[in-house]
């Protein structure tokens, strides 16, 4: 009889109020991961308390200023309800797990973990008392800010010389040195002619050295060959200085002058690009032989096709040639800002887009590379260029038109899709970003928009070693949540130009190490630089041990 009485009685009673001890929370305080705040809540549910026939209800809800926002439930039952919910026995009592997930803002930082319970017991319906679990949240990881990535630049590839060279050639009959008179009116020579003169009186050309390299064709002996080489440099060079002296052209540069025996190079280069029937016998035979006789012996031995050679490619070998290596020299910054100024349809692209970087004024930048969209539409430097300039103004939404536009014109330009990433990065758009930073591969500055969104999706691992050794607020937040004091403090004081989150996370990196002074006189600092961090300091529980009544 008393068993049955203790069965009904179990059935029969309400259930007792949870206490906040029957559950744990890990981790507790809450931390964001990324910018989600994760936990597992665990309930150890003590024997003797669940009734037997009870469903009850607990929904997880993050409690901060007025507002709540509710987690994903989870359903418990006595032993005597039918369901497919976790059972708890009342005799032993049982365990169960509750995952939540809240997706963080600024004001949650103060906040509670309350669970909330509903009863199902038979016909009735009723509500316990809410429990805290935890108290709080750890926010660092969101002062991960894809803002302060470098969005990736189009280069120009302006060149302020452009070394140039005009050659031209003087053939020579076999076996002679002398220069034909037929030979001196080619428009080659008339051209490099031209291009020495031109040099005396525009200073945006200057030669920088004019060169005579003289040849005699292979056959013939390297005895007999050697002299006719030389004969033909000595004479092409008192040719050369004649003309120089009666056109009053003295600035050439240094004026040198070889000779070369035996062309066998230009011989096999000439075969090469012939459509001799057997030139694939001649270049073996170069290939085999070294010996220059030998070599001028084999290739005489093949008859039939040494006719063609001395009919086709001899006698080009036979020659003097010019080269004029010439400076181009472009126009100076002075003069590209003032053609900008007055007419940006004078300038090239490369011109365009190297004048914009004259200036660290993101607005004149902005300027140039608007024009350069207008003038050279179809160039997506242009459109990317622009679009890098409205991400630092903070444009975003303009920005990623432009970066659109960059990669339609140029569907291969890493720096469009790498731009495009952080453009979904700033969005939160976290799936749209990962493929577009992972089609940027050889952008300059994706190790840094990788370790940004890694961060933002809580693999910090992966950002730490995506960051590398760069330097910078995000790079050394990685190292912090990875627990890494000592390289994040390193990378900190090596950021050149310090703002205000860099002073915090010093801070932070003080309190995790137990360094007070280091609390304190960084929190000073950041403070200085942005009012509104007084506010999150009071409230961080990265302080919580520390008396902050001096700073704030």
């Amino acid at each position: 009889m008393s068993v049955g009485v203790l069965m009904l009685t179990s059935c029969s009673k309400k259930m007792q109020p949870f206490a906040a001890d029957y559950f744990t929370v890990n981790p507790n305080p809450l931390e964001t991961s990324g910018e989600l705040v994760p936990a597992t809540v665990t309930a150890n549910i003590p024997a003797k308390f669940f009734v037997k026939n009870a469903e009850v209800t607990v929904t997880p809800y993050l409690v901060y200023g007025d507002k709540e926002t509710p987690g994903t439930p989870l359903t418990l039952q006595g032993e005597k309800v039918r369901g497919n919910n976790a059972v708890v026995s009342y005799n032993y009592g049982g365990t169960a797990t509750l995952p939540v997930a809240y997706k963080y803002t600024p004001e949650m930082i103060t906040s509670d973990l309350e669970l909330a319970f509903d009863v199902t017991q038979g016909s009735k319906t009723y509500t316990l008392p809410r429990v805290k679990v935890a108290n709080g949240i750890i926010a660092t990881s969101t002062l991960a800010d894809a803002a302060t990535v470098a969005p990736a630049v189009g280069h120009d590839k302006f060149q302020r010389i452009i070394k140039d060279k005009v050659t031209a050639d003087i053939k020579f009959l076999i076996n002679q040195t002398n220069i034909r008179k037929s030979e001196l009116g080619s428009d080659e020579l008339t051209a490099l002619h031209q291009t020495l003169k031109d040099a005396q009186t525009n200073e945006k050309l200057e030669v920088e050295e004019l060169n005579i390299s003289s040849y005699a064709s292979p056959e013939g002996g390297v005895k007999l060959n050697t002299r006719i080489a030389e004969g033909r440099e000595k004479n092409t060079q008192a040719y050369l200085n004649k003309e120089l002296k009666k056109n009053e052209i003295t600035e050439v540069g240094s004026l040198t002058a070889d000779f070369t025996a035996q062309d066998w190079e230009g011989f096999q280069q000439l075969v090469s690009e012939s459509n001799i029937q057997d030139k694939e016998l001649i270049l073996s035979v170069l290939s085999m032989y070294k010996d220059p006789e030998q070599r001028e012996r084999e290739i005489r031995n093949l008859s039939s096709v040494f006719e063609q050679l001395a009919k086709d490619v001899l006698p080009q070998l036979r020659r003097s040639r010019l080269t004029a290596s010439v400076n181009i020299i472009g126009k100076s910054d002075a003069e590209l800002e003032e053609a900008f100024n007055n007419n940006p349809k004078s300038l090239t692209v490369e011109e365009l887009l190297y004048t914009a970087t004259l200036t660290d004024d993101v607005n004149k930048q902005a300027k140039v590379y608007k024009a350069a969209t207008e003038v050279y539409p179809e160039d997506y430097r242009g459109w990317n260029n622009l679009g890098v300039c409205q991400y630092k103004m903070g444009d975003y939404n303009a920005a990623a038109k432009n970066f659109a536009k960059a990669a339609k014109i140029n569907p291969a330009s890493n720096e469009a899709a790498m731009n495009q990433g952080l453009s979904a990065l700033i969005n939160e758009n976290y799936g749209e970003a990962k493929q577009l930073l992972g089609a940027a591969a050889g952008a300059e500055g994706l190790n840094e928009a990788l370790g940004t969104y890694y961060i933002k999706t809580g693999d910090y691992n992966a950002a730490a070693g995506a960051f590398g050794n760069s330097v910078g607020n995000n790079a050394a937040l990685a190292k912090i949540l990875t627990k890494d004091y000592s390289g994040a403090k390193q990378t900190l004081a090596a950021i050149a130009n310090p703002d205000a989150t860099t002073y915090y996370l010093m801070a932070v990196v003080g309190a995790r190490t137990n360094n007070e002074q280091m609390v304190t006189s960084n929190l000073r600092q950041a403070v200085k630089l942005d009012s509104s961090l007084a506010n999150r300091a009071k409230n961080d529980l990265e302080f919580a041990k520390f008396n902050l009544s001096s700073v704030l």
